[in-house]
């Protein structure tokens, strides 16, 4: 059995609304919590290892079940397995929320990555699925860029008013509502999918998942599991050759050269706001909140190029956009310690925010060319897994150089050899 449409024709965009607002709580979850942090360890006296495992146990959870989660929404069905993440993330936002010790508090930041990890491919893939002509495509994947930006952004801003005001469980209220009205909305507006059917590869979703997990927490722990990490994602080559119904299967191959390039984008994406707020934050003395309100306008330029970049077309898009995030990477590298927001911070902003916007989508898109309709939650997984964990790798690395100004300079090469690369795919 294998699935071409839903059995309703999606006509309107309400469906994207409801799915494009799933995409925003996965994104807002990490960055509300991240800034919330001194918080959520006064409250529970957390030690540092404890206040490390509330990011690294939704972190690793959500980018090692990303593969296995957009598999089980092609054989089970895409909104079946879209609602029971929905729920699940829900319920551990509460549980998150009203948790006693550090123990409960990290094993819901667990189950919360285990929702994300089965809600963002398969509401990538009911998009895919939903809008599939090419026109429709770019406009429904320019807004979900568009709202991956603005989560971010949201989520920092959300966090410095929400423990100022109320306390760092309100960052985790806050998400309950929203989630259980995205699980509402979708059983009322989306239609229902005909899953492939078919069994999932078992072996193969626990050594992939198991071997990501050991290697991204090798590389910024115990280095021996990264080694371990490494070992269990060969086996998972072998057993990917020998298995009847692959959990990746060698048609993906269509797909590889893009998701390598967002891989490579995870780790400018990710190194880009890690350093960011630490620069202003440490070296310019900004707080939480002023480091969020600076940050908007990058927020905005990537809402903006995002739906832009959905509508244009032509294959010096994502090159040119590349060079434009390249040159304010490099912009920004400057980081002088009297630096201040509208000669150092604004116009290198904006330049990045348009080129982010502009890779993330067409990135996307090219991620999900030429894959048939019965793989579209196996192509959201693959994406979102590959800016995952490249963004973890890239991090691992880019903390090893000196200083800011380094690490942003070593993100504008990357994104040098980035549009280099997708000169040829795009």
């Amino acid at each position: 059995m294998t699935r071409t449409a839903p059995q309703r024709t999606t006509t309107g965009w309400i469906p994207l609304a409801v799915l494009a607002t799933a995409q925003f709580l996965v994104v807002l979850s990490t960055s509300i919590v991240n800034v919330a942090l001194p918080r959520i360890r006064a409250g529970l006296d957390l030690s540092d290892t404890g206040q490390a495992w509330t990011v690294n146990a939704y972190v690793l959870v959500f980018g090692a079940l990303l593969l296995p989660g957009g598999r089980a929404g092609d054989v089970y069905g895409l909104r079946r397995v879209f609602l029971l993440g929905i729920g699940l993330f829900a319920l551990s936002s509460l549980g998150a929320a009203l948790a006693p010790t550090a123990i409960v508090l990290i094993t819901g930041r667990a189950v919360q990555g285990i929702g994300a990890a089965l809600l963002a491919p398969t509401a990538l893939a009911l998009v895919l699925t939903l809008y599939p002509d090419r026109e429709r495509r770019g406009t429904a994947l320019g807004v979900w860029g568009a709202v991956s930006g603005a989560g971010g952004a949201a989520g920092v801003l959300l966090s410095g008013l929400l423990t100022s005001l109320y306390s760092w469980r309100a960052v985790f209220v806050v998400m309950v509502p929203l989630a259980l009205a995205v699980l509402v909305a979708t059983r009322l507006l989306v239609g229902a999918d005909r899953p492939r059917g078919g069994s999932l590869d078992a072996p193969g979703a626990v050594t992939v998942t198991a071997g990501l997990v050991a290697l991204t927490y090798g590389l910024s722990g115990p280095w021996p599991l990264a080694v371990l990490g490494l070992a269990l994602l060969g086996l998972f080559a072998v057993l990917q050759r020998r298995a009847a119904d692959p959990l990746l299967p060698a048609r993906m191959s269509v797909v590889a050269v893009p998701n390598v390039l967002m891989a490579l984008l995870g780790a400018v994406w990710l190194g880009l706001f890690y350093f960011l707020s630490l620069y202003q934050q440490r070296t310019l003395g900004y707080s939480p909140l002023e480091a969020g309100l600076t940050q908007l306008p990058l927020a905005l330029m990537i809402t903006l190029s995002s739906w832009v970049a959905g509508k244009v077309s032509g294959r010096q898009v994502l090159p040119v956009g590349l060079l434009v995030l390249a040159a304010g990477l490099a912009w920004l590298s400057r980081t002088p310690a009297d630096g201040t927001f509208p000669v150092d911070l604004l116009g290198p902003t904006l330049l990045i925010g348009i080129g982010l916007g502009v890779a993330f989508v067409r990135l996307t898109a090219m991620s999900s060319t030429g894959v048939p309709a019965a793989d579209n939650g196996l192509a959201g997984g693959l994406v979102n897994a590959t800016r995952q964990i490249g963004g973890a790798i890239g991090l691992s690395f880019l903390t090893l150089l000196p200083s800011f100004g380094a690490a942003f300079l070593a993100c504008a090469a990357l994104t040098l050899l980035i549009s280099a690369l997708s000169t040829r795919k795009a």
